[in-house]
């Protein structure tokens, strides 16, 4: 088993510097600069770049950051704030971001399962029908399209929760983006749920378990979702860095200051260290999720982690 996480690790911290490796190619090709002044003359632009290290050759600069940032540098704003160190900005909004994440995947994996075990439980009938049909609407609509329907009849027609976050009531605030984010976990949780319940519950060990007399609690605790776990894990690993990176539009919708928010203001700001640093974060977030489901498979089922081993 440590060798298995050993080469997990191994894999996820070689895909993080290839990915600061690529970012910064991104960034170089791009077109413009974050300095696009016209009241700035060729001597005040070459000024301006020396004094933050960008006039470097491309390899000193790359080796630079990874040096910084594993002591925690991510640089300065060059435009939003200008000289305000980034791990400032990020200080005040990720708590936000990850607040409202952690709701949202929450949400979706209890609904998700009950709606799941609803349905497989009751295949063919109304309720499975009824699952299916909430199922379908959350993976086919879009989470822009949720936020706004929450927002108008929730928030202003009905006046049950704010649509607007409001940093003194952070809870009530963060329900409706949680609710649009959560969406989209929920309906393939509970697609997959059905559909794995479904298949366990023809299985002869099952029957036997029936004609045993086992209640359908203990059958539902012991016997079938014991089995669907593994595959559950499958979709919600990505699930939550769908969450994070879908809250670009909601966290827009619904005023919330998070990551997202800055990076869209970073984007039209044409602020690059926020951008790059910012996009780094989403895709370390990746990483480190599917590094955790990896290691989740080897931990509830040792075939896994024999089959990724050979």
């Amino acid at each position: 088993m440590k060798k298995y996480i050993l080469k997990r690790l191994l894999t996820a911290v070689v895909t993080i510097f290839v990915v600061v490796l690529l970012l910064f190619s991104l960034m170089e090709i791009l077109p413009g600069s974050p300095f696009n002044n016209p009241e700035l003359t060729p001597e005040q632009r070459a000024n301006i770049e020396a004094k933050y290290g960008l006039n470097q050759p491309f390899l000193s600069r790359y080796f630079t950051y990874i040096g910084n940032m594993l002591h925690g540098d991510f640089g300065v704003s060059y435009n939003i704030q200008q000289n305000l160190p980034i791990s400032n900005l990020l200080a005040k909004r990720f708590p936000v971001t990850i607040y409202i994440g952690l709701m949202a995947i929450v949400l979706g994996m209890v609904l998700g399962l009950v709606l799941g075990i609803i349905a497989g439980f009751n295949h063919n009938g109304i309720m499975d029908t009824v699952s299916s049909a909430i199922s379908i609407l959350g993976i086919s609509l879009p989470a822009f399209v949720f936020a706004l329907l929450l927002a108008y009849f929730v928030g202003f027609q009905w006046k049950l929760l704010p649509f607007l976050y409001n940093a003194k009531t952070p809870f009530a605030s963060a329900i409706l983006p949680a609710l649009t984010l959560a969406v989209s976990p929920m309906a393939s949780v509970a697609r997959y749920t059905r559909s794995e319940i479904i298949d366990v519950l023809n299985q002869n060990y099952i029957t036997l378990a029936k004609t045993k007399g086992v209640t359908k609690f203990a059958l539902v605790i012991k016997h079938v979702l014991r089995n669907v776990l593994t595959g559950v894990i499958t979709v919600i690993g990505p699930s939550i860095v769908n969450v994070l990176t879908g809250s670009l539009v909601v966290e827009k919708a619904f005023s919330v200051p998070g990551i997202g928010g800055l990076l869209i203001t970073a984007i039209q700001e044409n602020d690059y260290n926020v951008t790059f640093s910012l996009s780094f974060i989403y895709c370390a977030l990746y990483i480190i999720v599917m590094l955790i489901v990896d290691i989740l498979y080897g931990l509830i089922d040792p075939r896994i982690r024999v089959a990724k081993g050979e």
